[in-house]
């Protein structure tokens, strides 16, 4: 997707910048500014990140049209201006750089980076054809950091990496009243977390959606993560549908997927009956090792029974492997195929000591439902949160 922007109109190439920064300050603002840029850009203006140097200190920002990054940090300014620079060489340079103070400045169509003894010289890009960067609409809800990153991190796991359905390489964000809901998919499996959401006392009978690249949204989470709270802006101006993530001076901004999210809620059961509960570490190192003799793309076997649960793995001629771990059975004994990689992603995001893995039904009793994942704080005692992680039986999938 890419979208004409109007290039700036309010940064002119400052030929003289002169600025004095700390190193490791400086160091980690670029490395934030160009943490989303892709690897390769049609454009090599695009993989540029633009200074700007004020009375304030330093503003860095990095744009491709989908995505953009800003940082504001401090800095002793002594001739403002304004600087684009290619980004990721400037990071590499930022993190090597010895412990001293970090001196720019600019001579004509070069940028000289000195700190201690070291000196780089780089070409300056044309700060005129680079283009504006998104503008951020009013502030939509707040959410707290730490649970807003370990909700990313659960749910974006299921979703989808192959980019020929874009709609399913998105993480759902669902507001409604004072909730905030994250849904993703790829078809086999499906991960839902709820968590908080401050309006602002702002009600509003209608739920507001937005489909936003997983792996933006795995960015922010790991960059926000200890940030006390997020800001986030969801707003629609001229057809461009855009989210804004920020904290501690930092910011983020998305174009949205376009597109209708499946309705995969309704997959969810509301109740059910046949369940087992395992320790959760056993299981994840039972499947591991199982599964060593597996072929790609095999599933292993589950057997639940009253005695408990063993693990087999057909594999080859060569290799077979089978193993047995203790789980508490309530209801029929069951038997389902499913794939190692994507039970391990899914007890990986339950942050519990045991895991509730429960069977649901379908029109024919000999064809196994969906199995879902949820967290169980004891043996005897469901998980308190609102993590849900349903995974297809590989029957399903041929």
């Amino acid at each position: 997707m890419r979208i004409a922007w109007e290039p700036p109109s309010d940064i002119h190439d400052g030929s003289t910048v002169k600025f004095q920064v700390n190193r490791d300050v400086f160091s980690e603002a670029v490395s934030f500014a160009v943490k989303l840029l892709p690897q390769r850009t049609t454009l090599p203006i695009l993989s540029g990140v633009l200074i700007q140097a004020n009375a304030d200190g330093l503003v860095l920002s990095s744009f491709d049209y989908e995505v953009s990054s800003q940082t504001e940090i401090q800095a002793d300014v002594e001739e403002p201006g304004t600087v684009l620079v290619s980004g990721r060489l400037l990071a590499e340079i930022a993190g090597r750089l010895p412990n001293a103070p970090v001196r720019v400045s600019t001579e004509e169509s070069r940028i000289s980076v000195s700190c201690g003894s070291a000196s780089f010289t780089l070409l300056s890009m044309p700060v005129e054809e680079y283009p504006s960067i998104p503008e951020i609409g009013e502030q939509s809800g707040v959410v707290p950091a730490e649970e807003f990153a370990a909700a990313v991190a659960q749910v974006a796991v299921a979703a989808s990496r192959d980019d020929v359905t874009p709609v399913i390489t998105g993480v759902q964000l669902e507001v409604r009243e004072n909730n905030l809901s994250l849904v993703a998919t790829d078809r086999y499996r499906v991960a839902v977390r709820e968590l908080d959401w401050d309006g602002g006392g702002v009600a509003s009978e209608e739920s507001v959606t937005a489909l936003v690249p997983a792996r933006t949204l795995q960015e922010v989470g790991k960059t926000f993560g200890h940030s006390g709270t997020i800001s986030v802006s969801i707003t629609s101006r001229d057809d461009r549908e855009l989210i804004a993530f920020s904290a501690e001076k930092k910011t983020v901004t998305s174009l949205l997927i376009k597109g209708n999210f499946p309705p995969v809620r309704r997959l969810f059961p509301e109740t059910v009956d046949n369940f087992a509960v395992v320790n959760t570490a056993e299981l994840i190192e039972a499947t591991r090792r199982v599964a060593l003799v597996l072929e790609r793309e095999a599933a292993l076997r589950y057997s639940f029974t009253a005695d408990g649960l063993t693990l087999e793995a057909i594999g080859s001629e060569q290799a077979q492997a089978s193993e047995s771990i203790d789980a508490i059975l309530t209801g029929d004994d069951t038997v389902v195929s499913l794939k190692p990689q994507f039970l391990l992603d899914g007890l990986g995001a339950v942050h519990s000591e045991f895991v509730r893995v429960s069977f649901t039904k379908t029109e024919n009793p000999n064809k196994p439902g969906p199995v879902l994942i949820t967290s169980q704080s004891s043996r005897d005692q469901a998980g308190a949160d609102s993590y849900r992680y349903l995974l297809q039986p590989n029957l399903l999938l041929r």
